[in-house]
């Protein structure tokens, strides 16, 4: 009987592991800090790039991984006849899904592309839910009806503590990254269905943990909390507080952890995204 692989990237914040537990293949994105280029979480450590970042000159700049990179595990997957299941960020933010399609038509695997329309463990909670089903034997099909399930039920904020890399990045102007700095205004924004859309302001840390914390009580209202994921770049002022609060609130099991380069180097340091999903 065949099996079903799981692809990711690694956007999906999943420590290697976690990664060997559940049997799933990660594949890197690259960052480029000056002259060097490093594969993210294989010769560049979240942590790490934040130094790195913060004496750097310019903004790091991250690469999907090129589509025969794809091809090449797909061809090893699927030497058997085994299928693959291949999940990946949100493509707003990259091209990595497309690499992943476009090495799909190249492969003669039988190879399944999903945009998880997501980043962080928002994109995890349906690559470890994809990769238990498909230890327990079920279907494609089956699988591919959860992930979609579980992208319908999830729910992702960003909130980033300093306007610099926003401006480095050309996401907002001087101008309004000053008044927002001198304000001390800290954006809170989410991520539906892949796209990035300011939804609240916040004067301090602990108005950003409130508004979170009460969003979080209200959305799970009556229902059953399946994951709660923190993925932050030297976040642990908002981090630490809403952490603690939702474990006050009956759920305990979360991911909590530094979030891969390729976010941190949008959100800049300080920054807190905050994901969770329901049944």
């Amino acid at each position: 009987m065949s099996r079903i692989h799981i692809v990711t990237d690694s956007t999906s914040d999943l420590r290697p592991e976690i990664l060997k537990q559940y049997d799933v293949h990660m594949v890197p994105l690259t960052i480029q800090i000056g002259e060097k280029t490093y594969l993210d979480r294989i010769d560049l450590e979240p942590k790490s790039f934040l130094e790195l970042m913060e004496k750097a000159d310019e903004l790091p700049k991250s690469s999907q991984p090129a589509p025969g990179i794809f091809k090449e595990l797909y061809d090893k997957l699927g030497e058997n006849g085994d299928q693959v299941l291949s999940i990946h960020m949100t493509g707003g933010m990259s091209g990595t899904v497309e690499s992943a399609r476009a090495a799909a038509e190249l492969t003669d695997t039988d190879v399944t592309v999903i945009d998880s329309r997501y980043i962080s463990y928002a994109l995890s909670f349906q690559v470890l839910e994809a990769a238990q089903m498909a230890k327990e034997g079920k279907s494609m099909e089956e699988i591919v009806a959860r992930v979609d399930e579980i992208r319908r039920n999830t729910k992702l904020f960003v909130v980033v503590d300093t306007l610099d890399n926003l401006v480095k990045g050309g996401r907002i102007g001087k101008g309004r990254a000053l008044v927002g700095s001198f304000l001390k205004i800290k954006p809170i924004a989410s991520l539906d269905d892949g796209e990035y859309t300011p939804v609240a302001k916040a004067r301090s840390h602990k108005k950003v943990v409130d508004y979170l914390f009460e969003d979080f009580m209200e959305r799970t209202k009556g229902k059953t909390v399946k994951g709660v994921g923190f993925a932050h770049a030297n976040g642990f002022a908002m981090a630490e507080p809403l952490r603690d609060r939702i474990i006050e609130s009956g759920f305990s099991d979360v991911y909590f952890d530094y979030t891969t380069p390729v976010i941190s180097t949008h959100t800049g340091i300080g920054a807190l995204g905050f994901m969770f999903y329901t049944d």
